[in-house]
């Protein structure tokens, strides 16, 4: 028998949440793979039908979820990431593209530190998009390490995107101050190196 209740707690980066019956009771865990393949992330307020199976160790889940067209009156919902993830601006990575502008003009910054920033980015967001794909079908999984050595080479940018767009990584607090460490030790490396005294650096490395 199909049960309808509101989605109100979803973490999307471990793909599974939790739906609470309009007939009351206890919320019931609901993983991604309940949904139908192909359809749309879930997200917090959802109306779902669903029915009701025990795992292994006798814990209510739902399977076969739907979701309704009709409205019913809204559940409260728990806080979750998903309004965090929402909050996420881009506005750093025009900060950035201006400041390579401004390098470009002030210092004649090299035209391959954009090539290497383009390909560092777009290196990280299929990092990203791989990691979060796996979380959902439980493969492997990127370590966060490697993520964060992509962040501190350049691919920040593209990490940023992929954190809004895809809202993977976007949540968890130990990551993201470690991301935001990388972001700045890479814009601190990136000036410091376009200035003069780091391209002389840089010329006496080559030579030597």
């Amino acid at each position: 028998m199909k049960i309808e209740g509101q989605l109100t707690r979803w973490d999307d980066e471990r793909g599974f949440g939790f739906i609470t019956p309009y007939n009351g009771g206890q919320e019931v865990f609901v993983h991604i793979k309940s949904f139908p393949p192909g359809s749309p992330r879930p997200t917090i307020g959802e109306q779902l039908a669903f029915e009701i199976e025990l795992n292994g160790d006798g814990k209510k889940r739902a399977v076969r979820v739907s979701r309704l067209m009709k409205r019913r009156p809204a559940v409260k919902s728990k806080v979750s990431g998903d309004s965090v993830r929402g909050q996420i601006s881009l506005l750093p990575i025009v900060l950035f593209a201006l400041l390579l502008l401004g390098l470009g003009t002030l210092w004649q910054l090299p035209a391959y530190w954009f090539a290497v920033y383009g390909a560092a980015s777009l290196v990280s967001f299929a990092l990203y998009a791989w990691d979060k794909s796996a979380a959902a079908h439980g493969a492997w999984r990127t370590p966060e390490s490697t993520l964060h050595l992509w962040a501190l080479v350049g691919g920040w940018p593209g990490a940023l995107l992929a954190q809004r767009l895809i809202r993977h990584k976007s949540v968890k607090a130990e990551f993201r101050a470690v991301f935001w460490g990388t972001v700045a030790l890479n814009v601190a490396a990136l000036i410091w190196l376009a200035s003069p005294g780091g391209r002389m650096w840089l010329a006496g490395m080559s030579i030597g």
